[in-house]
């Protein structure tokens, strides 16, 4: 005869407590990213019995463990910090660029670097169009943070072309230049191509350089004699600009009016007009800036230049936020977020069964639409979160302050002035 099997229990072996313990949360939390945080330990704990009341564990069993409920906590807080840090990210990248990076262990929290720049408010710096200008500058040969080399050649008689590229390969392989002398740009050209900035030309008299070829007369400056280069001498009232004006033109005559003769570059190849040997003089040194070609990435400058620093997104120092920095809306963003996701794994536990049998008949079980809810509460709880925070960036606060500006002075421009009765 057929045996009768009596279950040795009618109940699920796991069934949801309607509390929780402090002293359990951590060894649930799969990450640990903050089980350092005696506040995240006790919201934990409480968001039990916030799952256990918002599932209905008082009606009916449900089938997760307290541990389930502090992961997906944790999960929760994660995601909080990963959408807020993302929100933070497009508020300070353009004026952090460059900035000293740092380092994160394997949870996202910070080894070394600067800490806490994710909870500060950055300096306005505007980073990018600075690095944009110190290149440009560079180009311009004024300024820049690239460092600007000088090199020199020796004239030959009656031989106008010179390959400066080749005389600074050279020098850079030797170390020395033509006259034995250490040059400070030795091992960093190699194959690079060099951009030549400036050439000087020695002035063969010194009369020309400060009176001109004809005594001064007429040469450059303001039209008058002497007194083309002082202005202030004149007492003359004229525009920053003008002196500007005269301090180019006063060097290009000397390099070129002034000077008798000139040069050409193309392709780092230096021509000197009229050939040298006409000149005597002019085989001394003549002397030219330069800089070396490096990759875009490449710390070739005479100061930390901000290469190795940030760059994007990925290398800004922001740690996961602190728990105790997130306020009571993020805190309730939490708790919504984290049911939603309990609500996943209630979904997934029991769609593993589609019917539980029982005495007589069977009970369907809920997975389809649990999973269906936690998926769309997630989505909704990100969604709304992400456009509250794109509504705040910086730059749409300066548009609302600027319609809050007008808006006031076009209710004063409306209002009625006061009669002044004296």
């Amino acid at each position: 005869m057929p045996t009768n099997l009596s279950p040795k229990s009618q109940t699920s072996a796991i069934v949801l407590t309607s509390t929780g313990s402090t002293t359990k949360v951590a060894a649930g939390c799969p990450i640990g990213a903050y089980t350092g945080s005696a506040d995240f330990l006790k919201g934990a704990k409480l968001q039990v019995a916030y799952v256990y009341k918002k599932l209905g564990g008082d009606v009916v069993d449900i089938e997760l463990t307290p541990a389930n409920v502090y992961a997906a906590y944790e999960e929760a807080v994660l995601e909080y910090s990963y959408i807020v840090n993302l929100h933070q990210s497009k508020n300070a990248l353009s004026d952090a660029l460059g900035d000293t990076t740092g380092t994160f262990d394997h949870r996202g929290n910070q080894k070394a670097g600067p800490t806490g720049s994710n909870l500060r408010y950055p300096r306005f710096q505007a980073a990018y169009a600075r690095k944009v200008g110190d290149g440009l500058a560079t180009m311009a040969n004024m300024g820049g943070t690239t460092t600007i080399y000088s090199a020199s050649l020796i004239p030959k008689d009656s031989r106008q072309d010179y390959d400066l590229q080749s005389i600074v390969e050279t020098a850079s392989t030797s170390g020395t230049d033509e006259k034995g002398r250490t040059v400070p740009y030795a091992g960093k050209v190699g194959n690079n191509r060099v951009y030549v900035t400036k050439v000087f030309f020695k002035s063969p008299r010194a009369m020309w350089r400060f009176y001109g070829y004809y005594g001064g007369i007429g040469v450059v400056g303001n039209y008058s004699t002497y007194g083309q280069f002082a202005d202030d001498s004149t007492f003359e009232i004229i525009p920053t600009w003008q002196n500007k004006m005269q301090a180019i033109m006063y060097e290009d005559s000397l390099f070129t009016r002034t000077s008798h003769y000139s040069y050409e570059i193309k392709n780092n190849k230096l021509r000197l007009f009229p050939s040298p040997s006409l000149f005597p003089f002019m085989n001394s040194e003549i002397w030219f800036q330069f800089y070396v070609k490096t990759d875009s990435t490449d710390t070739g400058a005479g100061y930390d230049d901000g290469v190795k620093g940030v760059n994007n997104m990925n290398t800004l120092p922001y740690n996961n936020i602190p728990f105790r920095n997130i306020n009571a809306i993020g805190k309730q963003w939490i708790r919504k977020y984290s049911l939603a996701v309990c609500k996943e794994m209630l979904g997934q536990i029991r769609g593993k069964f589609t019917q539980m049998p029982i005495p007589g008949q069977s009970v369907t079980l809920n997975h389809s639409e649990l999973l269906g809810q936690a998926k769309a509460e997630q989505q909704e709880l990100r969604d709304k979160l992400l456009e509250i925070l794109t509504s705040m960036e910086y730059g749409e606060l300066v548009k609302r302050d600027s319609e809050k500006s007008e808006a006031t002075a076009t209710t004063f421009k409306n209002s009625p002035l006061p009669i002044f009765v004296g």
